[in-house]
C-alpha cells in the first residue's frame, strides 16, 4: 500500500513536472502550487473594480497556476494602509495618493513598490445635456459629486481647483459617495450638478453619456492647465480622445495623473517577475478584453514611474530581459 502511495505520488510530481513546461523553460517548483494572490480594488460601480476584475480574468486565463482574487475596499485610500500592513498583496491606488506616499506628503514615505501603471486619467466633470454650466467656474456655489470617499478621484479633483485657484470643499457643495455608482443618478435627477471623475471608459462617465438625455463634459480650459501644471508639476497634460464616449465628438483637453497597481513591500521578487512576465505577455489580450487596459504596457509603466527605483525588483528584472530598461 505505501509503494502504491508512493507510486502515485511520483506520477503527480512528473505530470506537475511536464505541464510546467513553458517554451521549452521548466518553470520553478513554485509554480506547480497555485499561488494565490489578494488584489484590493474600489467600491463597486467604478472604474478601479471594472478594471481589477479584467485583469484577475485575464491574468488567471494565462497562468492557471495564478489565482488572483479581487476584493472591494474603499478605494486608495484604504487600499495603501492596507498593503502597508500586509493585509493585501497587490492593489489599484490612484496616481494622487501614489505620489504622495511615495514623497512622503502628509505621512511618512511608503515602501510599497509598483507592479505595472494600468492607465492615465485625465480628470473633468460631466453634466446633463441640458445643463447651464459650461466652464468650471459655473459650478461655483454647486452641489458636485466628487467620488468615493475612499477613492484618489476627490484628490486629484482637488488638486486641479487649487491650481486655478478654488477649494473643493469651500466653494462647492462637496458630496462624496459611498459607492461610486451612485453618482450618475444624482445628476441625473438633480441632486448634483456635476459628476467629478477621471479617464477613458469610467463608468460613472459611460452611464452619464448612455442616458436617454445625454450628458455634456466639463474640462480646464487652455489657461488653466497651464496654471494647474505651474503649481502642481507632477500633474500631465492628458486627452481623452474623440469618440470615447457616445456623442464625443471632440478630443478633450485635461490634467491627471497615472493610476497603479502597487505591491506590498515584503512580495517575493520570484512572484513579482511571474506577475509581470505574465501580464505583458498578454497585453493585447487585455487591452481587447478592456479599453483602458490598452495602456498598461511595460514602456508606460517606466515612463508613468515618478523614479525608477519606485518599481518592484522583480519586475524590474524581468523590463531589463525584454529591454525597456537598461
Amino acid at each position: 500500500m505505501k509503494l502504491a502511495h508512493i507510486a502515485c505520488a511520483t506520477a503527480l510530481l512528473l505530470a506537475g513536472s511536464a505541464a510546467a513546461q513553458d517554451g521549452g523553460k521548466t518553470i520553478t517548483n513554485t509554480a506547480i502550487t497555485k499561488t494565490t494572490i489578494s488584489l484590493g480594488t474600489a467600491t463597486p460601480g467604478g472604474g478601479f473594480p471594472l478594471y481589477g476584475n479584467s485583469f484577475a480574468e485575464v491574468m488567471n486565463a494565462a497562468d492557471p497556476m495564478l489565482s488572483i482574487e479581487p476584493r472591494n475596499t474603499k478605494g486608495s485610500n484604504e487600499n495603501i494602509p492596507l498593503l502597508e500592513a500586509g493585509n493585501l498583496d497587490i492593489a489599484l491606488v490612484a496616481g494622487e495618493p501614489s505620489y504622495e506616499a511615495f514623497m512622503g506628503i502628509g505621512r511618512p514615505a511608503t515602501k510599497l513598490k509598483i507592479l505595472t501603471a494600468m492607465y492615465s486619467s485625465p480628470g473633468m466633470f460631466v453634466v446633463r445635456a441640458d445643463s447651464p454650466y459650461k466652464t468650471i467656474r459655473d459650478l461655483v456655489g454647486q452641489p458636485v459629486a466628487f467620488g468615493a470617499k475612499g477613492s484618489g478621484l476627490p484628490i486629484l479633483s482637488r488638486y486641479m481647483l487649487d491650481g486655478i485657484g478654488l477649494k473643493q470643499d469651500e466653494d462647492f457643495k462637496s458630496i462624496y459617495l459611498d459607492r461610486a455608482g451612485d453618482g450618475p443618478a444624482m445628476v441625473q435627477d438633480g441632486r448634483a450638478a456635476a459628476l467629478w471623475g477621471a479617464g477613458i471608459g469610467w463608468p460613472g462617465f459611460k452611464a452619464m453619456a448612455e442616458s436617454p438625455g445625454g450628458a455634456r463634459f466639463i474640462a480646464p480650459d487652455a489657461g488653466e492647465i497651464a496654471r494647474i501644471r505651474a503649481k502642481h508639476t507632477y500633474l500631465k497634460p492628458l486627452t481623452v480622445p474623440a469618440g470615447s464616449y457616445p456623442n464625443q465628438s471632440a478630443p478633450i483637453s485635461s490634467v491627471g495623473s497615472w493610476s497603479y497597481i502597487l505591491v506590498r513591500e515584503s512580495l517575493p521578487d520570484e512572484v513579482a517577475y511571474r506577475l509581470a512576465k505574465t501580464l505583458h505577455g498578454i497585453e493585447g489580450e487585455f487591452c481587447k478584453k478592456l479599453s483602458q487596459a490598452c495602456e498598461t504596457t511595460a514602456a508606460n509603466t517606466v515612463a508613468a514611474a515618478p523614479n525608477v527605483d519606485l518599481i518592484h525588483p522583480g519586475v524590474l528584472k524581468y523590463f531589463r530581459e525584454i529591454g525597456v530598461v537598461k
